[in-house]
């Protein structure tokens, strides 16, 4: 780490009282190991129940409508598992991001004898989450909703009702990919559907009546578009932040703050789960990185005062906050 001229921080000094610690209630005890993380947030919950109403309705149609009146059992039964398979992969993942902790910060830790434990030497700040009584490591962003700083988070989805951030992205991109693949199925399978039924008698290629096949129908190829152009982009957007190592808020934070990034296979690697295999698909195996250490990235090293104030004004408007974020530096 460099060295920091003493002469940047001869005209401030300030203390932990600076942080307002006092105000700070004291970090609540841990839950017991594996407990479950679940976000009480009604429009995001409605918006998961509405994620798997979709889902088995597409389950209906696929299967009630298209697959077993089908006279062609081959045809009936191959596609029946590929797409059952995938629908379960995708409830799964769906389940899985939304019922992970996506790397929230111990809430409460900005105390007097946390931040004294921590050692602070000349050059080096720490930040204070103003809404969640946190001090907030580097690349953690708080969420108004889960209302917890999220390391690495990159936005908060409503249709998972959870945050998307470094424990549980891989969920997410999976939950994008199956969603989007059993979409372009049903779009395949009701394109084929109708050209039978236009070949033969609409009597026979359904076990409902036409008119209401032709609703049910439109309606899945409606729903399957939308979902696909959708989850299509989300998937593309995800992949593409991995890669390059930047979340969806250091983007839009990169005109005004540039970070230097170092995207590679290396990270695609820890969000997936080590080297490639099966185990990438797999939505019950987990992303493979070491268990973060509780004062990881909660200090950060600064050259100069006006380095802090530049910290502070470009993140404090992009997570919606009315308080800046409060800051502790350290005076030779």
């Amino acid at each position: 780490m460099m060295l920091i001229p003493a002469h940047h921080f001869r005209d401030i000094e300030r203390k932990p009282e600076y942080l307002q610690p006092e105000k700070c209630a004291p970090p609540p005890f841990p839950g017991p190991a594996g407990t479950m993380w679940f976000i009480r947030d009604g429009c995001g919950i409605a918006c998961a129940v509405v994620t798997w109403f979709l889902v088995l309705y597409a389950e209906f149609v696929v299967l009630f409508v298209m697959l077993i009146p089908s006279r062609d059992y081959v045809y009936g039964i191959i596609n029946g598992i590929v797409f059952n398979l995938l629908a379960f992969l995708a409830l799964a993942s769906h389940g899985r991001a939304m019922l992970t902790d996506p790397g929230a910060v111990p809430k409460g830790n900005a105390t007097k004898e946390f931040i004294e434990s921590l050692q602070l030497k000349p050059g080096q700040v720490v930040y204070k989450c103003p809404k969640c009584c946190s001090i907030k490591p580097d690349r953690a962003h708080h969420c108004s909703v889960c209302k917890r700083c999220i390391r690495k988070m990159d936005h908060h989805c409503p249709w998972v009702n959870n945050c998307v951030g470094e424990n549980n992205q891989k969920y997410f991109v999976l939950f994008t990919m199956y969603i989007a693949l059993i979409s372009l199925h049903a779009l395949i399978m009701v394109g084929f559907h109708f050209l039978h039924c236009f070949e033969e008698d609409w009597t026979k290629c359904s076990s409902f009546s036409p008119p209401t096949t032709v609703i049910l129908l439109i309606l899945l190829c409606f729903e399957a578009l939308l979902f696909l152009i959708f989850t299509s982009v989300m998937f593309g957007t995800q992949v593409h932040s991995i890669c390059t190592d930047e979340t969806g808020i250091e983007r839009l934070q990169r005109k005004k703050q540039p970070r230097e990034h170092s995207g590679s296979w290396k990270s695609v690697q820890e969000a997936f789960g080590g080297d490639f295999s099966l185990n990438w698909f797999n939505p019950f195996t987990g992303p493979c990185q070491p268990e973060t250490p509780i004062d990881k990235g909660l200090v950060r090293q600064v050259s100069s005062l006006s380095d802090v104030d530049n910290m502070e004004t470009t993140e404090s408007p992009l997570e919606e906050t009315k308080d800046r974020d409060s800051v502790e530096v350290l005076d030779e």
